[in-house]
Formats: C-alpha cells, sequence, structure tokens
C-alpha cells in the first residue's frame, strides 16, 4: 500500500529520510492507546451516522485482532509506515478491507497523536502515583521503628539540634505528599481531549467530541482546534514534575551515600543495592543512590529539551513534535524505575544508633537548648546567646560537651544556671521538648505518621 498521504508527490521518500523521519521504533509502545483511541473515534462516527455500523463491527474485530497480535509479539513494525498509527490503519485495512479506510474519517494525525501521548501519560501519572504512595508508606515504616533514634540534625552540613532519625525521613515524605499533589494537578490539564481537532481547524462532519471525550474518561475537550494539535504545555508540565521528585530523590540520594560512608557510620544499606570492585575486595559502593543523583541530571535535561523544542514553533503542528515522545517516555521510565527501587531499598535500611549518638556528642547540639532555658529563667535572648557562645568555646578548649561541664562551671557563664541544667542538655530532653506538631519530640512522630497514614 502507499503512503497515506502519497498522492501529492511525484517520487518517493528515499530511504536516508525513512529513517530519519520515522518514530515507529518509538511510538510503537503508544499502541494499545492508539487502538483505544480509534474504537472511540469509530463508535462516534457509527452513532453520528458517518460510517456504517456494519464498519464499526468490523473495526472492532480488526482492532482486536490487532490488539492481540500486539500483545503477543506477532505484530509486523514496518519502517516504511512511519509511525504507530499507520502501522495499526494499514494492518486494519489488510484486515477489514474498505472498513479500515474509512476509519480516519474526521481526524488527523495531528489530533491523533495528540490523543494518544495524553492516554499514554495519563496512565503513566497513575502509575506514578501508585509507586509514589508506596515509597511514602515504606519511609513511614521505617520512621515509626525510628521515631525515638536521635540524629544530629544539619545546617551548612555541621551539627545543628539533635533531630530523630523518624523526624528527618517525615521531610522526605513532605516532599513526596507535593509531588504527588503537582501530579494530580498535572493530570488535569493531560486530560483534555484533543481529539475531534482534525489537522488544525476542525473537520467538516458532525462529530460529537463530548462522546469521544466521555468514552475515553477525558474530563473535558481542548476548546481551540489550533492549540489542541500543537499543545505540548502537558508535557513539560509533566517533566516539571518529574523533576522536582528526581531533586528530592537525588537529596535522599546525597545523605545515603553521605551516611553509608565509613567516616560518618549513620546506615548501611543492603547488599542487594550495592556493589563491590574489580580490584579492592573491602568495597561495597551505594550504587543505587549514586546512580539515582546521576539519572536526574537525565530527567532535567528532557525538560529543557522540551522545553526548546517548543519555544519556536509558530502554530499550529509541526514536525519538531516528534520529538517530544522520546524524552516524556525516557522522563517516566527513570521515575517509575527510580520510584520502584526505593521503595524496595529503604526497607533495607540499616540504622547504627551508636553512631548517630556520637556524633551528637561532637557538635554541641544542645546548645539552643541551654539558650532557651537562660531565657526561661529571665534573661534576654540576645544575652543568653552570648553566655552559651562563651560556654561552647569553653567545652571546646576542654575537649568536651556542653554536659560534661560542673555546673560551677555553667554557672560562671550565668548565674541563672540551676542544677536542673543537665535535663536541659541532654539529648532525650532536647527532642522531647519539642512537643508541638511539626516537632521532632517522639511523640509528635509518632502523631504525624498516624496522620499521614490516613491520608492514603
Amino acid at each position: 500500500m502507499a503512503k497515506a498521504w502519497s498522492g501529492r508527490f511525484a517520487e518517493p521518500v528515499s530511504d536516508l529520510v525513512k529513517r530519519y523521519t520515522a518514530s515507529v521504533f518509538f511510538d510503537q509502545r503508544m499502541a494499545p492507546q492508539d487502538i483505544r483511541g480509534s474504537l472511540a473515534h469509530a463508535k462516534m462516527l457509527a452513532r453520528q451516522g458517518i460510517i456504517a455500523q456494519d464498519d464499526f463491527a468490523a473495526i472492532e474485530r480488526g482492532m482486536a485482532q490487532i490488539a492481540a497480535e500486539i500483545a503477543a509479539g506477532t505484530f509486523v513494525w514496518n519502517l516504511d509506515d512511519e509511525d504507530v498509527h499507520l502501522n495499526i490503519e494499514k494492518r486494519l485495512i489488510a484486515l477489514i478491507g474498505d472498513a479500515g479506510k474509512r476509519l480516519h474519517t474526521g481526524r488527523s494525525r495531528n489530533d491523533q497523536v495528540a490523543t494518544d501521548i495524553r492516554l499514554w501519560l495519563r496512565d503513566g501519572i497513575d502509575s506514578i502515583d501508585t509507586l509514589l504512595s508506596d515509597f511514602i508508606r515504606a519511609l513511614l515504616d521505617v520512621a515509626a521503628q525510628h521515631a525515638a533514634t536521635p540524629m544530629p540534625g544539619f545546617t551548612h552540613l555541621q551539627v545543628a539540634q539533635p533531630v530523630t532519625f523518624g523526624h528527618h525521613l517525615l521531610a522526605y515524605v513532605e516532599m513526596l505528599r507535593r509531588d504527588r499533589e503537582r501530579f494530580v494537578d498535572c493530570r488535569k490539564r493531560v486530560n483534555r481531549l484533543p481529539l475531534g481537532a482534525a489537522a488544525l481547524a476542525g473537520t467538516t462532519f458532525p462529530i460529537d467530541r463530548a462522546f469521544v471525550a466521555s468514552e475515553l474518561g477525558f474530563d473535558c475537550i481542548c476548546e481551540n482546534s489550533l492549540d489542541a494539535v500543537s499543545d505540548r504545555d502537558f508535557a513539560i508540565e509533566f517533566c516539571a514534575a518529574a523533576s522536582l521528585v528526581m531533586v528530592h530523590l537525588s537529596r535522599f540520594s546525597e545523605e545515603l551515600i553521605l551516611w553509608m560512608n565509613p567516616r560518618v557510620g549513620f546506615i548501611d544499606l543492603a547488599d542487594r543495592f550495592c556493589t563491590g570492585s574489580s580490584i579492592m575486595p573491602q568495597k561495597k559502593n551505594p550504587d543505587v543512590p549514586e546512580l539515582a543523583r546521576g539519572k536526574s541530571g537525565r530527567v532535567f535535561g528532557h525538560l529543557m529539551g522540551l522545553l526548546t523544542l517548543m519555544k519556536g514553533q509558530p502554530l499550529a503542528y509541526n514536525k519538531d513534535n516528534q520529538e517530544d515522545k522520546e524524552p516524556l517516555f525516557d522522563t517516566a521510565d527513570t521515575l517509575i524505575d527510580t520510584l520502584r527501587i526505593f521503595a524496595d531499598m529503604v526497607t533495607g535500611i540499616q540504622v547504627k544508633p551508636e553512631a548517630m549518638a556520637a556524633a551528637l556528642r561532637q557538635g554541641y547540639a544542645t546548645a539552643t537548648d541551654l539558650a532557651d532555658y537562660l531565657v526561661k529563667k529571665g534573661l534576654p535572648f540576645r544575652d543568653a546567646h552570648e553566655a552559651v557562645a562563651r560556654a561552647v568555646r569553653t567545652a571546646e578548649l576542654k575537649g568536651c560537651d556542653l554536659a560534661d561541664l560542673s555546673l560551677t562551671e555553667l554557672q560562671d557563664f550565668s548565674p541563672l544556671v540551676g542544677d536542673d541544667v543537665f535535663g536541659v542538655l541532654s539529648v532525650v530532653g532536647s527532642l522531647a521538648a519539642r512537643d508541638h506538631p511539626g516537632g521532632t519530640a517522639p511523640n509528635q512522630v509518632m502523631a504525624a505518621i498516624v496522620r499521614l497514614r490516613t491520608t492514603l
């Protein structure tokens, strides 16, 4: 069969151009969505009396066979047929004859591909939402086990104040919850039907776009035919949301790598997520977090690629838009694979509380607690800050923690210090004192976990 558009041309396309312009070897993954869209379109055509009911029945039979062939891996994808749409259409015509030729009535590949990619992306977003939920559940399980396990909280990568490991993990839960919100919001703009816009101006046939939207589960139709076929904002928005997830996973990866370093030693990762060295027998490398950190750059690159792809295009559809699929597909694949492995990896984290406790003793983590203690005794905060700073300097010179200074030594910095000060200077006391929603007190961490589980 000649190409669907070959009647206009006096010579065939060269083999080099065929290879350069074909998309079938990467867009064939949209075949299930293409079939769904075509069946909804055909059903509408028959309902509107544009094609005969017998033609629609034949299209249904042919599409069922094509879907079975694709599922079985026996469908033959042909470079000469350019893309997923024409490959399926050619096979349909071979199976059912003229009825297959009537399927494309009232539509163009421009609105067809825009519909397929939205259907595909909508399915992808739903999968990502499930995986984000799974990852959040895994983090909550580990956080619950370590709601009272003290570790240093850091600012500037310096020991700041005591927190719990569970509280630290809940910070990532909050990031992931925002990620879910972004994808839910993105899905609303993905879930608009372009089909019916045809090439760019609509169609002269009496189509029912609202019916097709309902059949395919779209919330509404794209209101402007020019925008419907040329819009790729939804793909850019998806890649932006995916990039933010990868930012969060990369930050978490950085911490896992740092914590696993023997000089820190806060955690260990299960062996199944690590690799060794071909020359150094002792090595256990955190390859999964390192790769996730690297793959974040890959996803960011796809976002920039799509932005660049769209920035100079006039209305309406241009062939440039064929380049939207590979970065979009790879972004979704990378994110899905990373979320799936991270949900499993988190459950295999071995926490080392002793190393965390030792780090807390090195950074004067309860200094702010001592300042707050003096403020509660009536000293202005700036004076309290100065007094504690001098106490820290003294402890540094002595090579000890604040809690190791004697009561007399502490009273040298402020006469307001009493013998109740040592409860304030303990890590346990510091954690317990932050007993409010969002605080790191263990009971607040557990309460947060209970609340977060109900949101899932």
